[in-house]
Formats: C-alpha cells, structure tokens, sequence
C-alpha cells in the first residue's frame, strides 16, 4: 500500500451533513471515527490521485451502477481539486482543515449529482458547487452580523448562480440572476457585497524578506495630508506652552463653539477680557509658527 494508503488514507463520505474519516492505520487494523475537522498534517498532497478524464467516466458508470467503491475513487480523486479551491480563500483567516472539510461536502455533492448525460469535464460541474460550499460556510460564519434578510437573498443568488452554471456551463449576467430569483439587481449587490469577508488592516499584502506590507500602509485619507497633520502637531505643542486659561478659551472658542459672552460667564470674567486673552493666545501661536491663523 502506498504512503497515503499506508499512512493517513481517508475515505470521506457525506451523511447527513457529518464528515466520516475513515483512517486505515494498517493493511489489518481499520478504526472509523467522526471529525469535525480533517487533517492533512504529514500526508505529501502531491501523491494524491488524479483521475483522467476517460478512468473519471468509467467511474462514474460504476458508481452510478451502485458500486459504492467507485464512489470513494471518485472521492480520492478529486481532493487536489478540492485543495486547490481551497487556496483561494487561504486569505480569509480560516482553518485550511475547515475549508476543506466543507469543500469536500461540496465534492460528495457535485459527485451524488454529476450527470455523464451533460457531456462535460466533472470538474467544470464540480468547481461552483465547491466554491459555493465554502462560501456558504464562510457567510454562515462571517464575523459581522448581516442580517436574516440579506442572507437570504445572497444564498438565493449563489444558489440561482450554481444551477445556472450547472445547466450552461457559464456565469448568469446579474440581470438574469435577478430574473431567476425575481428580486431587483441591486438588492441582490448589495446583499452579495454584504457577506464579502472584510479585510483586516493588519494582513500583509506584501513580503520580500524584509518587513511586511501592510494594508493600513496602503491607505490615505484624503481629508488629511502632511501638511495639514504637520500644521495639527505645531498647534498642538504651541497651545500646550499657554496658561491654563487662554487654553480653555481657545478649547471653548474654537473646538466646542462658544462665544466670548458665554465663556466670559462660564469663567467669571468680563468679555473683554476674554476677547483680550484670546488675542493674545492666537499672536503667541503666529508667532512662533508663522502660520496664518484666522
């Protein structure tokens, strides 16, 4: 028996949403247990079997004749396509065991349903219903809650999208999606935009041996530039140089409105001196900065 047969060979097989792995551990010894998870660790994915398309067929007419065992070929033979769709979503922060796990449900699925009578490869028919399993999981665990609703809606469109797929093998236009499902396009945008895994600030989008790039240093806001910053820090340290008053009268003047009447109450002083102190304040920033304050 070969390594992966020897070793770490699993039989996978769909009942009613539960992943069985079977782990031969020997020619002799066989011990059936149920996983929520499937692990990888330590089997060479490279020595996986791959089926042609010709051997792919006759397995299929057997399993479809009731030979159970063509089925865990067919199973066997297709977890590269699996491992490769899984790739994909390796970005999303998830467990590539998980993502696996549901890409194999998605697998049994596209094999229980494949019809030798559509005269295509099985991996056509097999790649959207495997995608649209692992996001499916992904939306049902989407770490910011989208409502009931919109749920509803993205799950309606993925669902028209892999049966469109399935029946002409190529993606629907939004117009017809939305025909199929009879809701307007753009409710069915905004619902697929609404599920969309969001993006950490803090992934790395770049590495080339040095420090990472991150997201958050890709990004600019455009309400807020060097100068404008440069000019935030000078205001900042000149006004703490102030006596505690002329500060207040600054806070209140210019951060939360106030007149100088109002503040001249607040502080028990006449508004002429608070208009005098203000004065003073704004010419000892000016001053020392150069900045034309008004």
């Amino acid at each position: 028996m070969d390594e992966i047969g020897r070793i770490a060979k699993r039989i996978v097989s769909y009942e009613a949403d539960t992943l069985i792995c079977i782990t031969v551990l020997n020619s002799s010894e066989e011990k059936a247990m149920v996983r929520t998870k499937v692990e990888l660790c330590g089997v060479d994915t490279s020595k996986l079997p791959v089926l042609s398309n010709e051997v792919m067929t006759q397995t299929f007419i057997r399993f479809q004749s009731g030979d159970e065992l063509a089925r865990e070929e067919l199973v066997m033979g297709n977890l590269r396509l699996v491992l490769s769709l899984v790739q994909r979503f390796a970005y999303r922060g998830e467990q590539a065991d998980d993502l696996f796990q549901v890409g194999c449900i998605g697998l049994i699925k596209s094999i229980e349903n494949f019809d030798l009578k559509h005269n295509v490869r099985f991996s056509t028919y097999a790649v959207p219903m495997i995608i649209g399993e692992i996001r499916r999981h992904l939306r049902d665990h989407h770490p910011v809650r989208v409502s009931r609703s919109l749920r509803d809606i993205a799950y309606k469109s993925m669902k028209a999208k892999e049966q469109y797929i399935a029946e002409h093998l190529h993606e629907p236009t939004l117009q017809q999606l939305s025909e199929m499902i009879d809701i307007p396009h753009e409710d069915i945008l905004f619902a697929l935009d609404a599920i969309q895994e969001p993006i950490s600030l803090q992934e790395p989008i770049y590495h080339d041996g040095g420090d990472p790039v991150f997201m958050l240093d890709q990004l600019k806001d455009e309400q807020v530039s060097e100068e404008s910053w440069s000019t935030y820090v000078f205001m900042k340290e000149s006004i703490s140089k102030l006596d505690i008053r002329e500060q207040k009268i600054l806070a209140k003047r210019y951060y939360y409105g106030e007149t100088q009447t109002e503040i001249a109450k607040e502080l028990g002083i006449s508004q002429a001196q608070i208009s005098r102190l203000e004065k003073h304040a704004i010419r000892v920033i000016k001053e020392e900065y150069n900045i034309d304050y008004r």
